[in-house]
């Protein structure tokens, strides 16, 4: 049989370099390609026709939950793994309804990714074990009009704009961004201006919140 083609999307190279070389200890798995950022991703999901794909949930350029969605309407059969660091409820929630199969935490262990990897590969769903069982409770009646309502949020923005708004979640000051992008402070001012805008914040709480429920940054819900 085969091995099944998997295709790894994520932004650091050390991270895609470790998966590789895991994955050439198993006949059953091949990596046939590898990307840094969505744009790259879709292009080699549409070129590459893999069976499963790796996703990183934050890619330089746009959300992998987005790109989970775009690559699932090209390929329905693709089996998606999300690598993220977060686990917010309504984040995972999202993941699964653009058609994920399998969420797994950054720091997990070589043996729970591949864990997730032979679930998805044989058809079956994985959700890392570092949720907590409350979290999984959780998971399973979050509605799916709100997690739908996150994602349309996000996706009015620009790739530019959802790329300042990571940034911007991630802590760094307009005056990093603009040095870390090398643009000006006022262009950088300019675009927060427009995200705020568009997402309807009034406020840097409320920013910090809405960043929160797009798993942008990690806040425990009160109450959790």
């Amino acid at each position: 049989m085969a091995p099944k083609r998997i295709l790894i999307v994520d932004d650091h190279p050390l991270y895609r370099d470790g998966l590789k070389a895991r994955l050439a200890q198993c006949e059953e798995f091949e990596a046939v390609g590898e990307a840094g950022t969505f744009a790259k991703g879709l292009l080699l999901a549409r070129k590459l026709k893999p069976d499963l794909a790796m996703v990183d949930i934050s890619l330089p350029d746009g959300s992998g939950i987005e790109l989970t969605r775009e690559m699932m309407t090209i390929l329905p059969r693709l089996g998606v793994i999300i690598v993220s660091m977060h686990s917010k409820v309504d984040f995972i929630a999202a993941a699964f309804q653009a058609g994920a199969s399998g969420y797994v935490a950054k720091e997990s262990g070589a043996d729970c990714i591949m864990q997730a990897i032979e679930s998805v590969a044989s058809g079956r769903q994985f959700l890392d074990s570092f949720l907590s069982p409350k979290v999984v409770s959780r998971l399973n009646t979050v509605s799916e009009r709100k997690a739908k309502c996150i994602d349309e949020s996000y996706g009015k923005l620009s790739l530019r704009e959802q790329q300042i708004m990571r940034l911007l979640a991630e802590g760094l000051s307009i005056k990093e961004i603009a040095s870390k992008l090398y643009v000006t402070r006022k262009t950088v001012g300019n675009y927060r201006y427009s995200i705020m805008s568009k997402l309807g914040i009034k406020s840097p709480l409320a920013f910090v919140r809405h960043a929160a429920r797009l798993g942008l940054v990690d806040i425990e819900a009160e109450g959790d």
